[in-house]
């Protein structure tokens, strides 16, 4: 089973510089994506192969709209969408970055960014099932702003780091909290890289049509109840210095994703502690960024 709860659904992009960029089709099958102005999915694969590291740069958006958009194939509605981005490089996690967060967790608020790696084969479609890893007791769920890097760089400077930048998602950073925490000696990794474990999109949304990168509503509700709510002005590390940041220690790479962290809200901050189970349903989402939706279930 997997949702598409987009069926149907128009997403206006706004001006034609901004775009709202996806991956749609079978596991494995996907095609490159836009969202038209009247909300229609339109097939970019004569323009580009895929979204993934050798297409993701600041010339695509150039060269997306030098074409004909409204010529271009139209995908059907009901299609599955894939993860936003293929084969990224990297895919980073900065970790308690809302204090609200932190303290609910018993840690403290950390005075530089704290910083993790999830695997490459944890990324899941936005609407994809998720499934909880054999014996787990402790999967929890958090909704977290996503940066995707569209220009290499290096020691980039914070007044420079927006200029790296080609848009924005939403992750869902699933973390098994007894292999994040409890068997983990300090390495978070564990916890953060079992398969589904990294649901991205449903689509990337140009850095152009974002306003205000730090002032954005997240929220996550579980079967139906919110569970999260927080807004991206509370982010301890702003977007800014969090790409300057991580560029200190490695090179940034086009398509490589950035997870920014979680507002409040998640189950092992809870009393008593709440954790995902078989049959269990996620709703995601984050101002101008679209709707992830998936259910659970154990392997």
């Amino acid at each position: 089973m997997v949702f598409n709860h987009l069926i149907g659904v128009r997403f206006p992009v706004g001006p034609p510089k901004s775009m709202k960029l996806l991956r749609i089709g079978k596991l494995g099958q996907e095609k490159p994506a836009i969202v038209d102005k009247n909300g229609v999915f339109k097939d970019l694969s004569s323009i580009i192969k895929d979204l993934n590291p050798e297409t993701i740069n600041l010339k695509l958006i150039d060269k997306i709209k030098n074409c004909k958009i409204e010529n271009l194939p139209e995908i059907p509605s009901e299609t599955r969408i894939g993860a936003c981005v293929s084969n990224p490089q990297k895919f980073i996690g900065i970790g308690l970055n809302y204090k609200a967060h932190a303290k609910e967790t018993n840690a403290d608020a950390p005075t530089e960014p704290i910083v993790f790696f999830k695997a490459n084969s944890s990324i899941n479609g936005p609407n994809d099932n998720v499934y909880l890893p054999k014996n787990s007791l402790k999967s929890d769920w958090e909704v977290e702003l996503g940066v995707i890097i569209g220009k290499e760089g290096k020691n980039i400077s914070k007044g420079k780091s927006l200029e790296h930048i080609f848009g924005y998602c939403i992750v869902n950073d699933i973390s098994e909290r007894e292999y994040q925490l409890e068997r983990s000696n300090g390495q978070w990794d564990k916890g953060k890289a079992f398969d589904s474990f990294g649901p991205l999109g449903p689509f990337i949304v140009t850095k152009d049509e974002i306003k205000n990168i730090q002032n954005l509503n997240l929220e996550l509700k579980l079967n139906d109840k919110v569970m999260q709510s927080g807004n991206t002005k509370n982010m301890i590390f702003t977007v800014e210095h969090i790409v300057s940041y991580l560029s200190f220690f490695m090179t940034l790479k086009p398509g490589d994703i950035i997870t920014t962290g979680t507002p409040p809200g998640c189950g092992i901050g809870r009393d008593p502690q709440i954790f995902l189970k078989s049959g269990d349903e996620m709703l995601l989402k984050i101002d101008n960024l679209g709707i992830q939706k998936q259910k659970v279930f154990s392997e």
